[in-house]
């Protein structure tokens, strides 16, 4: 039966009524109608839609219960990465952050005159720092899309079907001036009361309990049934714009008020302050009020309040300049030492753990903490038996504070960790070394080591260093604990009836892994660096040795102070590197995965430098580019090696001094910066020119 006009705006009508009474429950926490009438008014909604199947919109409330489940997660690629926040601890490392931007924005000391800080200090716009999970949500004019969570920052897991369930989130904005597109970060949290009552109601249904809201929100998002994940009391709080195709506010704090405006729900408890007293007081005010906030927070949040200052001020590494996390004291309790046993890194690295008798600490239950090393179990004195106070520092990382002597009792016993292993690493056998530079105990096993094996295979197939997609720890475990692979070139080995015939995997999933292998043959000199896992070389250290020698040869041929002569390598950095070519079978390695008949990995000789390990003239030194927007065939971690690989640097902000930015679609303020200033803009076909000139 055909709906009647009647009917059509009667469903308008109470759809926008309903999302006015969820905007005042789950956002404003000000219920505006008895619960009995807000289920009518819904009821009622659900019958005219289910009696006219064209009814329902995308943005219907009763979308909001939650669809068909799914057979997995759909990766979503950020087009902005979603970045982690640098931590201050202390009041001084707040001091440093204050510092650090000033300096950044030209005022040196507190006093110099400049635009927007007319006393030499800093506004800020200052935050609770949400314990819960990060998510980012785009909305196209102004209707929900996509959600997705921040996965390892650049790319997430597709949830926007449970994100729909969450009923402090819009379906559509509202108000005025809505952009074409929108994209906004925040976090999803369950607040106090609401865990409460979640696991009361799991206990009357003889379910296991939660643990803490965060755990719980986090389980919550990532059900496959988005009908579960309906059932819980999810709340989102936005805390910053990753995209908006409409000129932003000046401020990060006018921003979040017009996303209020728009009917998002953000913090109630931020605010604006000046200088490095504003920020502390602020630190201190809101950890006063913290055992009374409606959620668990695990500190504050301090950004540039301007968002031009923002721009200036850019990034390093993988975070903002213009943002830090000041993180409360971590949380302490008193437990038993029961055992004291070594763990073995991936670097080689023995690190005596504190097996302890059950402790909750920080909203998790530890039963065991790091003791660092043996300098640190004698500088404490721990013994096995010991009470002690254990932290989670950070708190995410347990470790043993300090003993509580006057509850030791006479069965506590030393402990000596070379003694208790036979000076031989307890997993491989292989002897163990200190370095000189160093305080711990390392196995000499190297790739050998079945514990170094699993983590150095891992490191390996990581995004950063050959990225062998699908190769995760599990599947390792499996390859290493078969027998199938001991060293990274044995990868290039596996066969398809062998893969296939491992659990849990299958014909299909074993010819995707090999494809995955086959493509990461083709690699650069940077990642292949970084792959090998040499102790002290990260993604940066490994890209500057590349670029400085060019080629592996000169690399593996390079002493001390040849290796000291690369920017920020250093005598430590230095020694690691010549320890580790010094090894036999770290070299044997090396040959086999170069071997064309073997791992066969290789790099375009145009990335390589000349044989005096200089780059050659002419190529991209001393030039900056910016990238903006989507390319087409490029992603941006592809196109800024090509770009480093050449001498050149990337840059996160356009300035005068930009040479070139690189455009791809849906560019942004970063677009129109250099039509202002008059940068040379290219686009991807001009960009790979330049680059292979």
């Amino acid at each position: 039966m055909p709906v009647t006009r009647g009917e059509a705006e009667r469903a308008a009508v109470l759809r926008a009524e309903i999302e006015r009474h969820n905007r005042a429950y789950y956002v404003l926490d000000q219920p505006s109608i008895p619960d009995a009438e807000y289920d009518r008014l819904f009821r009622e909604l659900q019958r005219l839609e289910a009696e006219h199947p064209e009814l329902p919109t995308a943005d219907s409330p009763t979308q909001r219960v939650g669809g068909a489940p799914l057979s997995e997660f759909g990766k979503v690629v950020h087009r902005v990465p979603m970045l982690s926040l640098n931590n201050a601890f202390t009041e001084e490392e707040a001091a440093a952050f204050d510092r650090r931007s000033r300096e950044g924005l030209g005022l040196a000391s507190a006093g110099s005159a400049t635009d927007g800080a007319a006393d030499g200090e800093i506004d800020y716009a200052v935050e609770p720092k949400f314990d819960g999970l990060a998510v980012t949500l785009i909305y196209d004019a102004g209707l929900f899309v996509q959600g997705a969570t921040r996965g390892d920052g650049f790319t997430g897991e597709d949830v926007t079907q449970n994100l729909r369930t969450v009923r402090n989130i819009p379906l559509h904005l509202a108000g005025q001036r809505i952009p074409a597109r929108l994209e906004v970060r925040g976090e999803v949290l369950i607040m106090r009361r609401d865990f409460e009552r979640l696991n009361a109601q799991q206990r009357a249904a003889a379910a296991r309990e939660f643990v803490n809201p965060r755990n719980a929100a986090a389980g919550s998002l990532r059900q496959l049934d988005p009908k579960i994940t309906a059932t819980r009391p999810l709340r989102f709080f936005a805390y910053g714009v990753a995209e908006i195709t409409q000129p932003a506010p000046a401020t990060h704090a006018a921003l979040m008020d017009q996303l209020s405006a728009w009917g998002l729900p953000v913090a109630g408890e931020r605010d604006v302050v000046r200088g490095l007293p504003g920020l502390l007081g602020y630190y201190r005010r809101i950890a006063a009020e913290r055992p009374n906030l409606p959620y668990d927070i695990d500190g504050v949040v301090y950004k540039v309040n301007r968002l031009a200052d923002q721009e200036k001020l850019g990034f390093v590494s993988r975070a903002p300049r213009f943002a830090i996390a000041h993180k409360f004291p971590a949380e302490e309790a008193t437990t038993q030492v029961l055992a004291i046993e070594v763990q073995v890194g991936r670097t080689g690295a023995l690190t005596p753990v504190a097996r302890l008798a059950p402790v909750f600490v920080g909203g998790v239950t530890l039963t065991n903490a790091t003791l660092h090393n043996q300098d640190e179990i004698e500088r404490k004195d721990v013994r096995i038996g010991d009470t002690v106070i254990v932290r989670r520092a950070g708190d995410v990382i347990p470790e043993v504070v300090a003993v509580v002597p006057e509850l030791r009792g006479p069965n506590s016993k030393r402990y000596d960790l070379l003694a208790a292993i036979g000076h031989v690493c307890p997993v491989c056998g292989s002897q163990v070394e200190k370095p000189e530079d160093e305080i711990i105990l390392r196995c000499t096993g190297g790739l050998y080591c079945p514990a170094q094996r699993k983590r150095s295979l891992s490191h390996f197939a990581s995004r950063l260093a050959l990225d062998i997609e699908g190769l995760g720890e599990k599947l390792v475990g499996q390859l290493v604990d078969a027998g199938l692979v001991r060293t990274p070139a044995d990868l290039y080995r596996l066969e398809l009836p062998v893969l296939a015939a491992l659990p849990r995997m299958g014909e299909k999933s074993a010819g995707n892994l090999l494809a995955a292998i086959g493509r990461s043959r083709a690699t650069t000199l940077s990642r292949f660096i970084y792959a090998l896992g040499i102790r002290n070389v990260g993604e940066t250290t490994a890209k500057d040795l590349a670029r400085h020698f060019g080629k592996l040869k000169s690399l593996l041929a390079a002493d001390q102070t040849q290796l000291m002569a690369v920017p920020e390598v250093g005598p430590v950095v230095a020694a690691s590197i010549r320890n580790f070519f010094a090894e036999p079978h770290n070299v044997e390695v090396i040959a086999q995965l170069l071997d064309p008949g073997m791992g066969g990995l290789h790099w375009p000789e145009s990335e390589t430098a000349s044989a005096a390990g200089t780059l050659p003239a002419g190529k991209l030194a001393g030039r900056s580019f910016v990238l903006t927007g989507t390319l087409p065939t490029l992603t941006r971690e592809a196109a800024k090696e090509l770009i480093e690989a050449r001498g050149g640097r990337v840059a996160a902000s356009v300035s005068k001094k930009t040479d070139f930015v690189v455009a791809g679609t849906d560019a942004g303020s970063k677009l129109e910066k250099a039509q202002q200033l008059g940068v040379t803009i290219i686009d991807e076909a001009q960009f790979l020119e330049i680059v292979n000139q």
